[in-house]
């Protein structure tokens, strides 16, 4: 049978289930097929149980190109979607530290010191008290 666009239809042969499948040659002999055409050819090898070669054979499809879709057919069922990125928003408190530095001041004042950046305000007030005295 030959279609609109010069290319030729030919059922493969073998099997009577082989038989049904969609192959489509051109005028230089190379299978053409549409996704469609594909998809169902590559339902019915999953259905048959046949490796991939002899798969091949039975339908008059080149091993390469068969093995071709069947490959790209399983790296694109393999690719999950990639989850949606979720944001959210993190508040970080200091923690409390365990070591502190407590500081007793003559008349019984206590001041504790929690961070290093405490330091020099500890010493200006310590340097402020000593003065008014």
């Amino acid at each position: 049978m030959v279609t609109p666009n010069g290319s030729t239809s030919v059922p493969a042969p073998a099997s009577a289930s082989a038989a049904k499948l969609p192959v489509t040659l051109d005028t230089r002999g190379r299978v053409r097929t549409s996704r469609e055409q594909r998809r169902l050819i590559l339902a019915e090898f999953a259905r048959s149980g046949l490796s991939a070669a002899a798969f091949a054979r039975r339908t008059g499809l080149k091993y390469s190109t068969f093995a071709f879709w069947v490959q790209r057919g399983r790296r694109t069922k393999r690719l999950p979607r990639p989850a949606p990125v979720r944001l959210l928003e993190a508040v970080v408190t200091p923690a409390e530290s365990a070591l502190t530095l407590p500081v007793r001041l003559p008349g019984g004042a206590r001041l504790e010191l929690r961070e290093a950046g405490q330091v020099p305000l500890a010493a200006a007030l310590i340097h402020a008290l000593a003065q008014s005295c």
